[in-house]
């Protein structure tokens, strides 16, 4: 099968940029030549990889899939490149929204100590599972299990969720608030930290719900009055708002942080890093650490793939 690396970067510009014009520009090549290499890759993997019509263009499931393979197999031939003529490139660390609250900058610190010569960025995605996939972050923080193949992860530790209320609230002179205190409230959903809906709630007293695009919005749109949320205790620390009071919500279960990474890592520091997190947040977090088997570098390490 004669695939070649121009085959991938088509099939990546035109999954990235959504129609074949836009895709051409970005490449700096002509419509017909990319349909022609898209064409081409196609009928030398012998199936359909673009939905084509006069209107719009989608990806099939094959093309998905091969779209962010293609991102990934791309990104780890700029870094080899990368590498040999500027030597390692640093590890890229996603989260969607929180990181790991206050205890980021300390674990990051940390690292820095142990690790000097690796260096850490950090990187806030849309979706840590897809970019982990095309390959634009190494590891990533996240509050919700992946789905699909191709990704290990490891449960960090168990994380307390809290309610956020506007300063002017009654509920916020409160010093602790129960599920059922916000049933009859309009609860903000953030499209980017899904671990909140309204089956938190029992069935009988769910509240209204909105979803909001991000979490700015989703804490500006509370601190505005309009509604309350549920979150977990990082939010509070990545996303502190004078307008905004978080408060302990006593009868809603964890959730649980992970750390993700691609099943083939994109960095030879991938699995350090996770002994280190792993460790790290042990001594930290103590028993609300969660519990598993042991590890030669790290203690109570639990690691899953898929």
């Amino acid at each position: 099968m004669d695939v070649e690396l121009r085959h991938l970067r088509a099939l990546a510009a035109i999954g990235d940029e959504g129609t074949i014009t836009d895709a051409a520009i970005a490449l700096r090549i002509s419509q017909p030549a990319l349909s022609r290499t898209l064409e081409q890759l196609e009928q030398r993997l012998g199936t359909r990889l673009v939905e084509r019509t006069t209107r719009r263009l989608a990806l099939t499931g094959a093309g998905q899939r091969l779209w962010e393979q293609a991102h990934r197999i791309l990104g780890l031939l700029d870094d080899a490149l990368t590498e040999a003529s500027a030597g390692p490139r640093p590890l890229r660390v996603g989260f969607a929204w929180a990181a790991l609250g206050r205890h980021t900058v300390p674990l990051l610190r940390d690292w820095r100590a142990d690790h000097p010569d690796t260096e850490v960025r950090v990187r806030r995605c849309a979706d840590p599972a897809a970019d982990l996939r095309r390959g634009r972050v190494d590891v990533a923080f996240t509050r919700l299990r992946p789905d699909g193949p191709g990704l290990a992860w490891h449960a960090l530790y168990a994380e307390p969720r809290v309610a956020a209320v506007p300063e002017h609230h009654p509920l916020a002179a409160r010093a602790a608030l129960a599920l059922a205190d916000l049933a009859d409230q309009r609860v903000a959903l953030c499209a980017t930290a899904a671990t909140t809906n309204a089956e938190l709630w029992p069935e009988d007293m769910r509240p209204g719900t909105f979803e909001v695009p991000g979490a700015d919005e989703w804490v500006t749109t509370i601190a505005t009055g309009d509604a309350v949320g549920v979150t977990t205790a990082a939010t509070s620390e990545s996303h502190p708002h004078p307008g905004v009071r978080y408060l302990p919500l006593a009868d809603a279960a964890p959730v649980t942080v992970h750390l993700v990474w691609p099943h083939s890592p994109t960095h030879p520091a991938t699995h350090a890093f996770r002994d280190h997190a792993a460790g790290f947040l042990l001594r930290q977090e103590g028993s609300s650490s969660l519990p598993g088997p042991r590890n030669t570098h790290a203690p109570r390490l639990r690691t899953t793939s898929r």
